[in-house]
């Protein structure tokens, strides 16, 4: 297959970043696992936008904060000021935010200083990238094929071509391109908890590690304070921080509030782990008793749901918490643009780093730095395209393949591990 711009990823930066892309590129998407299967699709919170200007020294600084001051600032001014055009954008595609009246209604989350962050009750992710996904497929230009895996980059003299990769049914094949997108997704599925969908394995970045393509801060994971503690195997349930935002508060097994709930994710995350050291148990409690019945089930409807469905009502009683992986903070270098250390090719959304998020990220700016920065790659690349001047035949041997998985899951975590000495 030939294509002018090869994105792999369906998550929002990938639907995001083909949707601002020229209508006389032809586009191909493709997708590990079915199109709706992305971590974008699981984001329960909300969005991030800057208010007003009065709004952005707060904005700024929260960000900073929860990020332990380790963001680049540039990446930070970029995303804010770009958080109301995406935000027009996203509406105009028919993506129903929270309103009173004609108005807006805000939440608020951990670690944020005022409320600023929209939502669609408590499946934020899904309504925004649901909407993408449904204008991405009814765009001609635009080819989604799903059950697609990449298992390795095609390169020729420092610069990106495509990629080479199997169906589900392991047949190989080459996709060809003038550039290409990573857009991927994050690393949860090579950790035993965690909140993403278990393919999601980091095969970028085991890809960049391969062909020496810049990273950045890739031991920089984020640990989510409150998932649905269960004994069952695969990926655990978030309870969204807008949770705690609306006044739910963390008990210990005594029934005793422990922390500051609205603290930085990891400063949370660490007094769990603490409390349940001190008292020798495998989870602590949410209680949502401070929150209104109504305001709930029709906040959180999703969450009320399946802890219902897991043998708890959260109108009447705590549940069971406990912290896992959540988000990866570090990954592909890229400049403000979105472009690696390698010609043509780009990274966006969690498998990139830009430095928007530091150390640790803060609340509900994942979809949002996703969407600015791959609109950001999508406009450099139609600025700067050019057609790819090669005529090497590509020959494909599957057998080079036939351990990628174990082996890229390793490179991954040997690769973090040693992220983490250097730093210690």
């Amino acid at each position: 297959m030939k294509t002018d711009v090869l994105i792999v990823g369906s998550g929002v930066a990938g639907l995001y970043c083909a949707l601002n892309l020229p209508d006389d590129k032809n586009i191909i998407i493709v997708t590990k696992n079915k199109a709706r299967r992305s971590d974008s699709f699981l984001a329960q919170g909300g969005i991030c936008v800057l208010r007003d200007e009065e709004d952005y020294d707060s904005f700024y600084e929260d960000t900073l904060k929860a990020g332990h001051y380790e963001n680049n600032p540039d990446s930070v001014h970029i995303m804010i000021h770009s958080s109301q055009e995406v935000i027009s954008d996203l509406v105009a595609l028919g993506v129903r935010f929270e309103k009173n009246g004609k108005e807006f209604t805000y939440t608020r989350e951990g670690a944020h200083s005022k409320p600023r962050i929209l939502f669609h009750e408590d499946e934020t992710g899904k309504e925004i990238t649901s909407h993408l996904l449904e204008a991405a497929m009814n765009r001609k230009n635009i080819t989604v094929i799903e059950n697609y895996t990449m298992v390795d980059l095609i390169c020729e003299d420092g610069e990106c071509h495509g990629i080479i990769g199997h169906d589900e049914n392991g047949n190989y094949s080459a996709i060809s391109a003038d550039y290409t997108v990573l857009a991927t997704g994050g690393i949860g599925g090579i950790f035993e908890h965690s909140t993403n969908y278990r393919h999601l394995t980091g095969d970028a970045i085991a890809l960049a590690l391969k062909y020496g393509i810049k990273l950045l801060h890739i031991d920089y994971i984020q640990i989510h304070p409150t998932t649905l503690y269960s004994e069952k195997e695969g990926r655990e349930f978030l309870i969204s921080e807008s949770v705690r935002g609306e006044g739910a508060v963390l008990l210990n097994s005594k029934g005793e509030r422990f922390v500051n709930e609205l603290l930085p994710r990891d400063v949370v995350a660490n007094a769990i782990f603490e409390e349940m050291k001190k008292e020798g148990t495998k989870h602590v409690w949410l209680s949502l008793a401070p929150i209104p019945e109504q305001e709930i089930k029709t906040h959180f409807p999703n969450i009320y749901q399946h802890c219902l469905e897991e043998g708890y009502d959260v109108t009447k009683e705590p549940i069971p918490v406990v912290p896992s992986q959540h988000y990866f903070m570090g990954g592909i270098e890229v400049d403000r643009y979105s472009k690696t250390s390698m010609e043509r090719l780009y990274a966006a959304g969690e498998t990139a780093c830009n430095g928007v998020h530091g150390k640790n990220r803060l609340a509900s700016n994942s979809l949002l730095e996703s969407l600015v920065f791959a609109k950001r790659a999508a406009k450099r690349i139609a600025e700067e395209y050019t057609e790819v001047k090669s005529e090497k035949e590509i020959i494909i041997d599957g057998s080079k393949y036939k351990n990628y998985k174990e082996e890229y899951k390793q490179a991954v975590l040997a690769a973090i591990e040693r992220e983490k000495m250097s730093h210690e």
